[in-house]
């Protein structure tokens, strides 16, 4: 286990009652609340100390009341202490309003719009879409990249294009693991991580592997990449609890990383852990 308390820094809590999510439907397994004290009781003897909650893809139109319900929990859950919400950035100046009424909500530090599930590759390329990226530093906010590796080109290229926003890249960029691809994912992530306003979280990569036969050895390259490029003064631990949970329970992820990072001094695994994100996310320790 770390030899620190740990942030985790990509964790999702819903209650489709509360907000709908319309893609449980052809997730069965997620079809259903998880909540501040599942994740306890999923993290339960480790030493657990903040989340940073992440956007679920709530249904359009609701990412608001997503942001404020979850911002809701903080009175009465002290594990939350961050969120990275949802905003329609491909809609360019007229994303500004959802911009301001973010900054309302005071736990916001970042915003994620999902990338993954759109057909054009190089959408975060269009010229609305990186305007809204850009107004993001005037309200305090970052964003957080999402993306499957075939879409990974046009994401370093976003990044180019808006050195003044700082970046978080979720998942490592969703490679290929499944089918064992490294190229061209190893090049890409080697041209991000040489630029200086994005950092990367250690995350989701059970998903991106075959579900139920997955192997440690099949995560390794994906691993010893990213650290190899980002170095752990830009790496941060995250779990993608629940979704990850269709592969691996969030103990069997943190094992796993544990194994593959053996021989790592305690300093970096600090900064992995814990202190990395304490100072990305503004956290009020």
């Amino acid at each position: 286990m770390p030899p620190c308390p740990i942030i985790d820094t990509h964790v999702h809590w819903w209650d489709p009652a509360v907000v709908p999510l319309p893609w449980l439907d052809q997730a069965p397994p997620l079809a259903r609340p998880f909540l501040p004290a599942d994740l306890r009781q999923a993290a339960t003897g480790l030493a657990l100390e903040r989340v940073v909650f992440v956007e679920c893809d709530v249904a359009p139109g609701r990412h608001l009341d997503e942001a404020r319900w979850i911002a809701s929990l903080a009175a009465r859950e002290p594990l939350l202490g961050a969120i990275v919400a949802h905003a329609p950035l491909e809609r360019g100046a007229a994303a500004e309003a959802d911009l301001v009424a973010l900054t309302a909500v005071p736990e916001v530090r970042g915003v994620r719009r999902l990338l993954q599930g759109e057909a054009d590759d190089a959408f975060c390329l269009r010229p609305a879409f990186v305007d809204g990226v850009r107004r993001l530093p005037a309200h305090g906010f970052h964003f957080e990249i999402c993306v499957y590796h075939r879409q990974l080109g046009a994401a370093v290229e976003l990044v180019r294009r808006c050195p003044e926003v700082r970046f978080v890249l979720d998942h490592v960029g969703k490679p290929g693991i499944r089918e064992g691809l490294l190229e061209p994912w190893r090049a890409q992530i080697r041209e991000l991580a040489a630029l200086p306003n994005v950092v990367c979280k250690l995350s989701g990569l059970v998903t991106e592997a075959d579900h139920v036969a997955w192997t440690e050895d099949q995560l390794r390259p994906y691993i010893d990449h990213v650290v190899a490029c980002f170095g752990f003064e830009r790496l941060m631990f995250g779990s993608d609890w629940p979704v990850a949970t269709l592969a691996a329970d969030y103990r069997s992820w943190l094992e796993t990383l544990d194994r593959a990072l053996a021989g790592t001094g305690e300093a970096d695994l600090r900064r992995l852990y814990r202190d990395n994100a304490v100072a990305w996310y503004r956290l009020e320790m």
